[in-house]
């Protein structure tokens, strides 16, 4: 068996405080054995879900040579537009088959670090996407406060010790298009939708998709399909939490497959929320993760040098 749990929101939000330890408890023992829950009532209504992929489609559908007008290299894939196959995951040769879109931080209330963040770009051919990809990010922000602030109550932090370092943290909104492919016989051998990696940052919430496909390495060194009920998120840990944790925590290992031969032809969207925290957050082991039995695992690093390390090493910065 999987620990993959489908947990309610609701009852840590809004639940008395026996529901809230047990909401506490229940991910953190998810995301010790496995890195991965799926959450439900978390707010995130079916209608804007609905609006958000169907403005993701017509983006993708857009011709070439206008996605193109959107992409800039200087920006490491961080906001706008990444062709298809320019990102590939670490220890594989071939690119992810796939291109994707991203939003950042909206920062309204400190100049000083809104300058530190480049703008995101406006999609002036379908202005309903910017509007409805602002609504999701802000509304994943805080699913993403709330869940951060479980987990500190499950590591014995203050339960706000994620506050103030996710408040305007880089987090990033990502529009995934796995694109049709004509010919497979073509493909290079190791060439995958999403090659086998571990998300660099805090959590990542995902909205569903519209396919099959993800897929969790297990402790016995199998692939398990992680399947959401309807608008469920799929919430897993990212390196950044590992760190943190001395591995108490567990960046789980997956990938997105390819489907079988006769559905190459057919696109697959998604759309992940990688919740990253502001780059000056000291990634430092805790001390309550390290003991006799858990020495120590990892140098000291800030989250600022930890994005930019791992973003030379997919590819996306030089």
């Amino acid at each position: 068996m999987v620990n993959i749990p489908r947990l309610d929101l609701n009852l840590y939000t809004e639940g008395d405080g026996e529901q809230r330890k047990q909401f506490s408890d229940d991910i953190g023992k998810a995301f010790n054995e496995t890195g991965f829950v799926t959450i439900t009532n978390h707010g995130l209504d079916k209608q804007l879900i609905d609006k958000l992929y169907e403005d993701v489609k017509a983006l993708f559908a857009l011709p070439d040579a206008v996605k193109l007008k959107y992409e800039d290299p200087e920006l490491a894939g961080q906001r706008g537009y990444t062709g298809k196959q320019k990102e590939t995951a670490k220890g594989f040769t071939a690119p992810d088959l796939k291109e994707f879109w991203q939003i950042g931080q909206t920062v309204t209330d400190d100049p000083q670090l809104k300058a530190e963040y480049p703008d995101n770009l406006i999609v002036d051919e379908l202005p309903t996407f910017n509007e409805t990809t602002f609504q999701v990010y802000k509304k994943l922000e805080w699913i993403g406060q709330h869940l951060l602030r479980a987990i500190a109550v499950y590591l014995n932090l203050p339960e706000n010790y994620f506050d103030d370092k996710v408040h305007n943290g880089n987090s990033i909104l990502r529009t995934l298009h796995y694109f049709p492919i004509a010919d497979p016989d073509a493909l290079p051998d190791d060439a995958v939708r999403a090659g086998a990696h571990e998300d660099i940052n805090l959590i990542t919430l995902l909205i569903g998709a519209s396919a099959d496909g993800l897929e969790v390495l297990t402790r016995h060194n199998t692939w398990f399909p992680v399947k959401a009920h309807g608008e469920d998120l799929v919430v897993n840990v990212g390196d950044m939490l590992q760190r943190l944790t001395n591995n108490e925590l567990k960046s789980t290992t997956h990938r997105v497959v390819n489907p079988p031969r006769e559905l190459m032809g057919n696109s697959r969207y998604s759309v992940p929320f990688f919740l990253h925290p502001k780059a000056a957050m000291d990634l430092t082991c805790l001390p309550q993760c390290i003991d006799k039995d858990h020495p120590k695992q990892y140098e000291d690093i800030t989250a600022g040098e930890y994005l930019d390390e791992r973003l030379r090493e997919i590819g996306l910065k030089k």
